[in-house]
């Protein structure tokens, strides 16, 4: 090949040096090299040979005789390679013919994989939910909480090919907005589905929501209004189910499944098939009929319209009862108001209404389950700019039409449900509301009362703890009182012996006797019937599972006694209410009065710090504010606010944190000069921050 380009460029060089042509042109024809040369010079290769000729018939494509030989070579190595190629190849697909099943299995299983990565892809991008199947008895119940069962439960659906339409839209939009440097929140636009104020809600959600043992539902309403884009989103939806696509749908969709979607929807009319509207129509009906079984869905727009509509409705009527013995689910539109009562006749009909709005003439592409509508058409008519005169004088022929104005008061009706429905809409929300706030205080006041037992005994033996101390204390002054009278007999006469000793007897006989009276001790048997509660006082409620519970309020006259269980206050009768046993109260409890009338000298101070019990002092989210990250005059209202809503002899604790120190010091103020706050007790090392007041 190298000799024979080398030889070929040789000669073209010549021929070009010859002026036989305007640059040297070497190239293949019929697979042989040769070179270029114009027909007035192809004498310059006078044993040449002719290959080719332009299109022009200026250019002559000639093979030089001294060029014969080695193409003749080349062809020939050509073909042997080309042959040698061959066997390479055919070797290669035997030997993976062999493994063909093994490849195909291969591809298969490739293609599986493709195909649900492909859908994974799409539901992700369309922020799609997965669909479950209903059984034959319909294993679903309602979203909206009701008590009757569902075959179709499809919440916020949009159609798919709407969707992904607005998507598109929708990211265009983006980007322009991007590169004007306008932020755009892309998330709250498709995955919560409300759009930013410069794009409309579309396509609009719809809900589908079909009982059990319904067979045929009636679509009505004006036109324009989404009939029929509603009903292809069912059968699509249907179409996605079947083939494993999530849904562009909210909560969990809930559909049965349909062997068969079979839809008429469009005009078929067809001047090949001498076909018109009303039998292109009526034709695919009667091939729906043929091949529809009692699992499929049927799908028919404006059924048995452009024909005369007294028989058109007496043919749809016949239709539809046949479908009703026959198929799953027949979905039909209809401007028919009569197939409209076949519901009255027959459970198993359903209406269905798209929603229109007389304050805007437009439609709101809303379906209301169990509704007729009116068509609007006139309505529709004026949105668009039709003449004025001309529906006027369509309504007064409505009026003639239509006896007593019944569509006026139908009207009338329609709208009145409407505002019914919404207002028991707005009660269902503010019910549902209402429940869950119940439900968030039954669960802290049962978190808190789970504790309740702990508390008590925590604080038993606190108090069990300061009696203690205060007991040692006594024991402490009647050592120091011997003390003292040793000390005195060492150095008295034997005349003053009687008289120390006299004197030291009855001041540890005035302590023994202030411990022992028989006033702190309360008889083993209680009166139950003429006891009476004291404010403050710690009983047990029998009611309560005999709970221990404080009481806050007095004895009325009606024998009634108000207690405070954790945080629940109620109304028991006294014959409820028992006093605390001798058994279950700790000695500490019943020596701690009169123990504290006669060391009061001594323990003046914890005895002022016990004159009025608070309760306990536990940090609860009811008995604490938190004032950090307020402003001054913010946070001396609030703690205002918050002792004044706090019963009385209870605790508070009162956040201020350890920033600058000026809420510490408002709120160390405020507390100081409240006259319903007793005392406080400022932050500690243990705790920070914090400051516990007491509220009289």
């Amino acid at each position: 090949m190298e000799n024979l380009d080398r030889l070929l460029k040789g000669i073209s060089a010549r021929i070009f040096q010859a002026g036989g042509i305007d640059k040297p042109l070497v190239t293949k024809r019929r697979s042989r090299l040769c070179v270029g040369v114009r027909a007035s010079h192809r004498y310059l290769i006078p044993d040449g040979v002719v290959l080719n000729v332009s299109s022009s018939g200026v250019t002559y494509f000639m093979e030089p005789g001294e060029a014969v030989e080695l193409n003749n070579l080349e062809v020939m190595l050509s073909d042997s390679e080309k042959a040698e190629e061959i066997a390479i190849l055919s070797l290669l697909t035997s030997e993976i013919a062999e493994s063909a099943r093994d490849i195909k299995y291969m591809l298969d299983g490739i293609i599986e994989v493709d195909l649900s990565f492909a859908r994974a892809a799409y539901a992700y991008w369309m922020n799609g939910v997965r669909p479950i199947w209903t059984s034959e008895g319909c294993g679903g119940i309602s979203s909206s909480g009701g008590d009757y069962l569902l075959s179709i439960d499809i919440e916020g659906i949009r159609h798919p090919l709407l969707n992904g339409t607005s998507r598109k839209r929708l990211s265009n939009i983006l980007g322009s907005n991007s590169l004007n440097s306008m932020e755009v929140d892309e998330d709250s636009m498709l995955d919560t589905g409300k759009p930013s104020k410069n794009v409309s809600e579309f396509p609009v959600p719809i809900n589908i929501k079909v009982e059990c043992g319904t067979r045929v539902v009636v679509i009505s309403g004006p036109n324009t209004g989404g009939k029929t884009a509603s009903m292809k989103t069912l059968g699509v939806a249907s179409l996605m189910s079947k083939a494993g696509l999530y849904l562009p749908a909210k909560n969990t969709p809930k559909l049965p499944w349909f062997d068969f979607v079979l839809a008429d929807i469009g005009d078929h009319q067809s001047l090949e098939q001498n076909l018109s509207t009303f039998s292109g129509h009526i034709s695919r009906i009667c091939k729906i009929l043929e091949v529809a079984s009692n699992e499929s869905l049927v799908l028919v727009d404006e059924i048995c319209s452009g024909t005369d509509p007294s028989e058109g409705v007496a043919l749809s009527t016949s239709i539809l009862h046949y479908l009703r013995d026959h198929v799953n689910l027949a979905v039909v539109t209809t401007h028919y108001a009569d197939l409209s009562l076949l519901k009255d006749k027959d459970s198993r009909f359903e209406n269905a209404a798209m929603e229109f709005s007389l304050e805007t003439l437009q439609p709101t592409y809303q379906i209301l389950w169990g509704c007729t509508g009116d068509s609007n058409a006139l309505s529709i008519a004026k949105s668009i700019g039709f003449d004025s005169n001309i529906i006027e004088r369509a309504r007064k022929w409505v009026e003639k039409l239509v006896p007593e104005k019944q569509q006026e008061r139908s009207g009338m009706l329609y709208q009145s449900l409407l505002e019914e429905r919404n207002r028991l809409e707005a009660q269902a929300r503010k019910g549902a509301s209402l429940h869950t706030e119940i439900m968030e205080l039954y669960h802290e006041i049962q978190a808190e009362s789970e504790d309740l037992d702990g508390r008590v005994k925590a604080l038993m033996a606190k108090e069990t703890q300061l009696v203690q101390l205060e007991l040692k204390a006594a024991n402490s002054q009647i050592e120091t009182v011997v003390q003292n009278v040793e000390t005195q007999l060492r150095k008295a006469s034997p005349d003053q012996f009687n008289s120390l000793i006299k004197k030291s007897e009855s001041a540890i006989a005035s302590i023994v006797e202030a411990h022992c009276s028989s006033d702190s001790l309360p008889a083993s048997e209680t009166d139950t019937s003429s006891y009476t509660p004291q404010l403050g006082e710690q009983v047990l409620v029998k009611r309560l599972g005999n709970k221990l519970a404080t009481v806050v309020e007095a004895p009325r006259d009606d024998e009634t006694v108000l207690v405070q269980y954790g945080k629940i206050r109620v109304r028991m009768k006294k014959s409820d209410i028992r006093a605390i046993k001798s058994d279950k109260k700790s000695k500490a409890t019943i020596l701690v009065p009169s123990l504290k009338r006669q060391v009061k000298q001594s323990f003046s101070e914890l005895n002022k710090d016990e004159e009025v019990s608070h309760g306990p002092r536990v940090q609860t989210s009811k008995n604490t504010v938190d004032l950090r990250g307020m402003r001054v005059e913010e946070a001396a209202q609030h703690l205002n606010m918050a002792i004044s809503a706090r019963e009385p002899l209870s605790v508070i604790f009162v956040v201020h944190g350890m920033g600058t120190g000026a809420v510490k010091e408002g709120a160390l103020e405020v507390l100081g000069k409240h006259p319903r706050v007793a005392k406080y007790e400022p932050e500690s090392p243990m705790n920070f921050g914090c400051t516990v007041a007491y509220i009289k």
